[in-house]
């Protein structure tokens, strides 16, 4: 996840289906190209070009995890990030909340961010984000090529069907969804928590499932040399997030020594990284690095799940000093607003004296 300015704007009913219709995207860029070239052609016929030879990210299984839980041990301590498989969700739920992805980003961006209008659904374009007025005083290439809803899991029942018809569509798998993050982001909290031997005090909520968000993310296709990344290299503010990424477009690079590897689109699979609430840890787990490229060619979905320590709950370790996430995100927003990026967790580090 990286830190964003959201916005909410007035309402607007302008609809359109087709997913590259330049009306989907927002006034100040749509004369930028975003129609979907001819992928280059494949020297190998039997090759998938979406695939690379090798896959070295670690595999969870997560029907073995109460059997063995070392694997899970080494890929937090080794990556902060894995692959999660026999996960328990539906493939039909999976492939239900990326096709309605689509059919909503592919509304006019007028009809976007009407529909969040009184809405506890968040809309943005970018970031740092568009004004209101569907305008930037950057251009694209100091932009983040990206287009996304904030889902708050804790106001699903809030949503009113009738005044927000548009994203009735995404409320219902989403309400399926969340019962199936939750038991598996508790599961895989507990697992590590038994790994690390970690002390925590029973009263305290480390992972609150109240605070669970999922955000839906498109990534548009753009062949303009000058638009830079679709999300620049950050860590999560997360415990952990678990993402749900599109089966045929590959765009997630991870850094592993000094190395950025892309992550294979595989379907069924979910990909869980760690964030930086596992300071807790003492960084014996990793918050992982990580960042999105643009795919000149086929645009990308993308849909994760965030959650988060109650946000009066001290995290406490011996590398860092005590803070709660809600001083954590305020430090955060502050150095977006003051620097222009999130400086994070060494903002809380021990500094030794001289």
């Amino acid at each position: 996840m990286i830190d964003l300015y959201i916005f909410n704007l007035p309402t607007n009913n302008n609809n359109n289906n087709n997913m590259n219709n330049i009306e989907s995207y927002p006034p100040v860029l749509r004369h930028l190209d975003h129609h979907q070239l001819p992928p280059p052609p494949n020297p190998d016929p039997d090759k998938d070009p979406t695939q690379q030879d090798s896959d070295p990210i670690p595999i969870i299984d997560f029907s073995c995890l109460n059997h063995d839980k070392s694997k899970l041990d080494e890929a937090c301590k080794d990556w902060g990030f894995f692959r999660l498989v026999n996960h328990g969700i539906p493939m039909t739920l999976l492939k239900k909340l990326q096709e309605v992805a689509k059919e909503l980003f592919s509304l006019s961006f007028e009809a976007k961010e009407g529909a969040c209008s009184g809405s506890p659904v968040s809309y943005f374009w970018g970031t740092p984000a568009l004004t209101p007025s569907g305008t930037t005083t950057r251009g694209p290439q100091n932009m983040n090529w990206v287009e996304g809803f904030d889902v708050p899991l804790s106001q699903l029942p809030h949503f009113n069907p009738h005044q927000l018809p548009t994203l009735e569509s995404i409320r219902l798998p989403i309400k399926d969804y969340k019962t199936h993050l939750s038991r598996i982001a508790t599961t895989l909290f507990e697992a590590m928590a038994k790994n690390l031997d970690l002390s925590l005090k029973p009263s305290e909520p480390y992972l609150a499932e109240n605070t669970g968000m999922v955000r839906v993310y498109r990534y548009p296709n753009c062949s303009d040399a000058n638009v830079g990344w679709g999300m620049e290299a950050h860590t999560d503010s997360s415990v952990l997030s678990i993402l749900n990424q599109d089966d045929e477009v590959s765009g997630l690079r991870v850094l592993k020594d000094d190395q950025w590897l892309t992550v294979k689109p595989i379907p069924n699979t979910l990909i869980v990284n760690l964030g930086d609430m596992q300071a807790i840890s003492d960084d014996r787990y990793k918050s992982v690095t990580h960042r999105v490229s643009i795919n000149k060619h086929k645009e990308r979905i993308s849909i994760c799940y965030f959650v988060f320590p109650g946000e009066d709950v001290a995290i406490e370790s011996y590398k860092y000093k005590p803070f709660t996430y809600n001083e954590f995100r305020a430090q955060v927003q502050q150095d977006i607003k003051a620097l222009g990026y999130k400086v994070g967790l060494s903002r809380f580090q021990h500094h030794e004296e001289c």
